[in-house]
């Protein structure tokens, strides 16, 4: 499979349409994020280059949180030879275009994930365990979009983190 045909394909926002040429605004158009993740480099007088790709490709196959770390590991055990600094000023290139988002709740290490497509995130941190649950709470994107709405603003999402500990009582 060609670099340039990452299958992560995730939804973007429909095209704003006033109903009447028979447009469902509640489909969503899919664009895989390689396309995404282009645009954003052009824009920003960077190339998409074959380090890039893959690094995006690797992270497209990660579950949930990961760490540069593990990032770096999963490119090498893969044959790739992809440096430290490569790894980590392309997660902040994809950072800057809502590709990934980092997650800190480690004075330590930061972690990563992926966050396009995602109306809102919002993650409950346990701070003894280092566990994270990711929760899908419609009522607070509702409640986000009112409040944006009441000051004239489109929400593009949203990011919540919550630490918590256990509760010994």
């Amino acid at each position: 499979m060609p670099l340039e045909s990452s299958m992560g394909l995730e939804p973007i926002k429909p095209v704003p349409t006033d109903g009447a040429h028979g447009h469902d605004d509640s489909l969503a158009i899919i664009e895989p994020l390689c396309a995404v993740f282009r645009r954003a480099l052009k824009e920003e007088g960077l190339k998409y280059t074959p380090e890039r790709a893959r690094i995006l490709d690797t992270i497209i196959e990660f579950d949930g949180l990961f760490e540069a770390d593990q990032l770096l590991d999963a490119l090498k055990a893969k044959g790739y030879s992809v440096s430290k600094a490569t790894v980590y000023r392309t997660l902040k290139l994809l950072e800057s275009c809502s590709i990934v988002q980092q997650v800190l709740f480690d004075r330590d290490q930061s972690h990563y994930q992926l966050a396009f497509g995602k109306q809102g995130n919002t993650l409950i941190i346990h701070v003894d365990t280092g566990e994270v649950e990711t929760l899908e709470l419609p009522e607070l994107i509702a409640l986000r979009d009112q409040i944006c709405n009441a000051r004239g603003l489109k929400a593009q999402g949203h990011k919540l983190q919550i630490f918590v500990i256990a509760d010994d009582s």
